[in-house]
């Protein structure tokens, strides 16, 4: 029974990881029909800067680590919201382009911070309580757990009240829907697509700085590793939705790491596996639109 808490524990932290990361390419393409394979590089360089804004302050104080969270979210919407000004404004509509754009911008950055940070991972240190555990149910369950879940939940919440509840949110889903029509009343839908990518790259830079503390270190290739099953994750979801994206990295993550464990370490093929059924039998996804 502890085993199969644990498992689940670990699971629900990894799912929010992935959630993190899915949730900025999921409200991305939903929103502006764009394929962003640089989005792990976000995350990335939010998890260096943080890690190094963490390390000045003092890494294992509760200060030091909100201010390594800020920073990574707002690197995040900072260097994503650069991105889609100079390099994706210009290719709208032109989707293999964006792609190319896209793919190139990724694999320079990787040769940059390895150039910058070695390649090496760099071990990361946090406040005490993040490295103790939590007995339920017998199972000890590491604490960062619980933080990364919580925040992963927060982010879903809000990014559910933008887009519902906001004056932004409402030109964004109408922008979607009619862009021509929103332009003529005399709203600039280039902004609100803008914050878009803002909100996706500050998502990412938080799931960098909490995913060097799920796994324990910081590397040049964090955020193309995550990026992979945030791809599976969105595509079994249903592109564009966020509510897909969300029950998605939950089971991803809850059947990768139930394989691992019980069926000697394979579960990344299982969810290759997954992918390759969900795109048999609902290519749409569990949530995404079934097409005419």
């Amino acid at each position: 029974m502890s085993t199969v808490v644990l498992l689940l524990a670990t699971g629900l932290g990894l799912g929010a990881l992935y959630f993190l990361v899915a949730s900025g390419l999921s409200l991305i393409y939903g929103l502006m029909h764009v394929l962003n394979f640089a989005h792990g590089s976000f995350l990335t360089l939010g998890a260096f800067l943080g890690w190094a804004v963490a390390q000045r302050l003092d890494a294992t104080s509760w200060f030091g680590f909100a201010a390594s969270i800020v920073v990574g979210a707002l690197v995040g919407a900072v260097v994503a919201t650069l991105t889609e000004l100079l390099l994706i404004r210009p290719l709208y509509e032109r989707h293999i382009e964006q792609v190319l754009v896209t793919v190139g911008l990724s694999l320079a950055t990787v040769a940059l911070f390895e150039g910058i940070w070695g390649t090496d991972p760099d071990f990361v240190r946090g406040p005490a309580w993040l490295d103790r555990t939590t007995e339920i149910l017998g199972a000890r369950i590491p604490n960062d757990r619980f933080l990364i879940i919580g925040l992963a939940a927060l982010v879903l919440l809000a990014i559910v009240v933008f887009l519902r509840r906001t004056r932004y949110g409402m030109i964004i889903r109408a922008g979607v829907e009619n862009r021509a029509m929103v332009t003529a009343l005399g709203i600039d839908v280039r902004r609100a697509f803008t914050l878009v990518f803002a909100i996706g790259g500050a998502a990412a830079g938080l799931g960098g700085v909490l995913a060097a503390h799920y796994f324990g270190y910081v590397s040049p290739s964090l955020g193309g590793s995550l990026l992979i099953f945030a791809f599976i994750v969105t595509v079994i979801g249903g592109l564009g939705s966020l509510t897909g994206a969300a029950i998605a990295s939950v089971l991803v993550a809850l059947l990768q790491q139930f394989a691992n464990y019980y069926a000697g370490g394979t579960g990344d093929f299982v969810i290759v596996l997954a992918l390759a059924g969900v795109l048999l039998l609902r290519p749409s996804g569990l949530m995404g639109k079934v097409a005419a």
